[in-house]
């Protein structure tokens, strides 16, 4: 496990660029994203994050509305990014070789890409697993000395995907399309990962109504002891969380909790 603190104490303030995305209107959705962005920038934030496939809702038309790395809304949100000197995540449908995918794209702020992650667990429930391919791996981003792992709504509900990067991750962020109808379990699970892996953790959904479903966002951030960190710095701004590398270094020195998962003999089955 890599000790916090043995590289310098960072901090990073981190934007919840909650919005309505609107339905199947990449442009109109991209244009408040783009008001969004800027003020969280004025902020002083220095990673901003958006919805999960922002740009058209969380959508089963791939075929019609996944982008490639050429299309306008990659190209669009890596100009945001570098307009406002900001670390820019934000979820989008893309067209891969492997098929489409349902991907958190990371802009660094000179607008390069630098991470695509792709969800891992889809939801099979709005059948995303006939149109989608799963990710592989999940990822993790040094974004100025804060590491962050980024995970797609559906996945929030899958606690191990949390733990296995949970050691070397001082913040992980979930974007997503989270109906209001299970808004609860969001409340829930957010906390609870936070608790569980002793890392900052930022859900970031989206408002308004979308195919007919209701989102009505609550989008949140939790320190690494599952206590509430995000806070309004100003009128219409998102809200933001500070995110503190030594906060995570001291809580874990503390609190062994992670060491303990590989220190102590693994469970077996009776016989």
């Amino acid at each position: 496990m890599v000790r916090e603190g043995s590289q310098g104490d960072a901090t990073l303030r981190v934007a919840l660029g909650e919005y309505d995305t609107g339905w199947l209107q990449p442009e109109g959705s991209l244009a408040r994203a783009a008001v969004c962005v800027a003020r969280a920038a004025s902020t002083g934030a220095r990673l901003v994050v958006l919805p999960e496939m922002c740009t058209t809702g969380f959508m089963m038309e791939p075929e019609r509305w996944a982008e490639g790395l050429d299309g306008p809304s990659f190209a669009r949100l890596s100009s945001l990014a570098a307009m406002h000197d900001v670390w820019l995540m934000a979820g989008i449908a893309m067209r891969t070789d492997a098929g489409y995918a349902n991907v958190a794209a990371v802009f660094n702020p000179d607008g390069s890409l630098v991470v695509t992650y792709a969800k891992l667990r889809l939801f099979s429930v709005a059948g995303e697993h006939e149109h989608y391919v799963a990710g592989i791996v999940p990822a993790v981003i040094d974004i100025d000395g804060v590491r962050v792992s980024p995970f797609i709504c559906y996945d929030l509900r899958f606690p191990e995907l949390f733990r296995a990067v949970a050691p070397g991750s001082h913040l992980i962020v979930v974007i997503a399309n989270w109906p209001a109808a299970r808004r609860a379990h969001w409340d829930a699970l957010l906390p609870a990962r936070a608790i569980e892996n002793l890392a900052y953790v930022a859900g970031v959904n989206r408002t308004g109504i979308a195919g007919g479903i209701q989102y009505d966002g609550g989008s949140a951030a939790y320190d690494p002891w599952g206590l509430p960190a995000a806070q309004r710095m100003a009128v219409a701004s998102p809200s933001v969380v500070d995110v503190s590398t030594a906060r995570v270094a001291s809580i874990r020195a503390q609190y062994p909790f992670l060491d303990d998962l590989t220190s102590q003999a693994p469970l077996s089955e009776s016989t």
